[in-house]
C-alpha cells in the first residue's frame, strides 16, 4: 500500500471516530524526522516554545490535542542512536536511546513549522536543552505514534492538568467546537505561568495557583476538579494529565463517583516526582 493510501485510510478513520459517539486511539504511521530549530520563545514563565522546521517536518501528522513525539538525544558517551523505519513503525535500538516526550502544540502544514512547548523543570534534560538550543541546530523527532480521537458530540468536557499538561490543554481548547461547554483547570505556580487560552465561551477556565508548594506536591487540582457538578442526563468527556501520583485519585473519582465508562475519560501521568524519564500509560490508552 502506498504512503498516500495509508494516509487516506487513517485520516478516514479519524473522521469516522470524530463524528461518532466514543473516543478511540487511532494510530498514524510513525516516522523519524531530522528537523531544524527555527526559533525559541518563552510561553509564560514556565514554558519554552521550540519551533522546528526544515525539509524533515514536511508531511507531519497532527490530529489529536495530546499526541506526542519523542526528541532523541545523544547518550552519555555522545553517541546518537536512532530508530530505523520499519513499514509504518520504527525499529528501536537496544538499549533504548535517550529521549524525552513532548506534546505536539501546533503543526502548520503550509510552513512545515512544528511547535513543542517544553516545561522548565530544574535539572531536566529536555528543559536544559530547550533553554540552550539555538536556531539552525538539528534535532531528531520520532512520532507521533497516533492520537486519541475524541468525538465532538459530548454535552460537556472536563479538562485538567498541571504545567506539563498546559500545551495539550491549550490545544484542546483551540480545537473544541466553539459551541462546546465545560470546565478547564490548570494548576501553575502563580500568575506568571498563566498563558493565553482560546477557550469556547461555554468553557469555564480556572487557573489554580499552588504558590510555594513544589510541583507535583499539592492536591489543589484534585480538590478543584471534584467541585464540578454535571447536570443529570448529560454525557461528559474528561481529560486529565499531570504528575502521576497527584492525579491518581481522579481516576477513581471519574469512574466511581461520576460513573464514566473507560472510553469517556483519559487520565495520563505525564511525569512522576523523582523519575527522570517517566513513561505512563494512558488510562487504557498508550502515552
Amino acid at each position: 500500500m502506498s504512503r498516500d493510501a495509508h494516509r487516506h485510510r487513517h485520516t478516514a478513520r479519524i473522521a469516522e471516530v470524530r463524528a461518532g459517539r466514543r473516543a478511540e486511539k487511532v494510530p498514524y504511521p510513525i516516522r523519524i524526522r531530522r528537523a531544524e530549530v527555527v526559533r525559541t520563545a518563552p510561553v509564560g514563565a514556565g514554558l519554552v516554545r521550540v519551533t522546528l522546521g526544515g525539509p524533515g517536518t514536511a508531511g507531519f501528522e497532527a490530529h489529536s490535542p495530546d499526541e506526542h513525539v519523542k526528541l532523541l538525544f545523544p547518550d552519555a558517551g555522545g553517541e546518537l542512536r536512532l530508530p530505523e523505519p520499519d513499514g509504518d513503525l520504527l525499529r528501536w535500538p537496544k538499549p533504548a536511546p535517550t529521549s524525552r516526550e513532548y506534546t505536539v502544540r501546533r503543526y502548520d502544514p503550509d510552513s512545515g513549522e512544528l511547535d513543542l512547548d517544553v516545561a522548565l523543570h530544574d535539572g531536566g534534560l529536555g528543559a536544559d536543552w530547550a533553554r540552550a538550543v539555538r536556531p539552525g541546530e538539528t534535532v531528531h523527532v520520532a512520532g507521533p505514534p497516533g492520537g486519541l480521537i475524541v468525538p465532538h458530540s459530548y454535552d460537556r468536557y472536563l479538562l485538567a492538568g498541571d504545567l506539563t499538561a498546559l500545551p495539550a490543554l491549550a490545544r484542546w481548547l483551540e480545537e473544541l467546537p466553539r459551541t462546546a461547554v465545560g470546565w478547564a483547570f490548570a494548576e501553575v505556580a502563580d500568575a506568571s505561568e498563566e498563558i493565553g487560552l482560546d477557550a469556547p465561551d461555554g468553557v469555564e477556565v480556572h487557573w489554580l495557583h499552588r504558590g510555594t508548594a513544589a510541583p507535583g506536591s499539592s492536591d489543589l487540582l484534585v480538590r478543584a476538579v471534584r467541585e464540578i457538578r454535571v447536570p443529570a442526563g448529560e454525557r461528559l468527556y474528561a481529560w486529565v494529565a499531570g504528575e502521576a501520583g497527584v492525579i491518581k485519585p481522579l481516576r477513581r473519582w471519574l469512574r466511581a463517583e461520576l460513573g464514566l465508562a473507560k472510553e469517556d475519560h483519559d487520565v495520563t501521568g505525564y511525569w512522576k516526582r523523582g523519575v527522570a524519564d517517566f513513561d505512563d500509560e494512558h488510562d487504557e490508552h498508550e502515552h
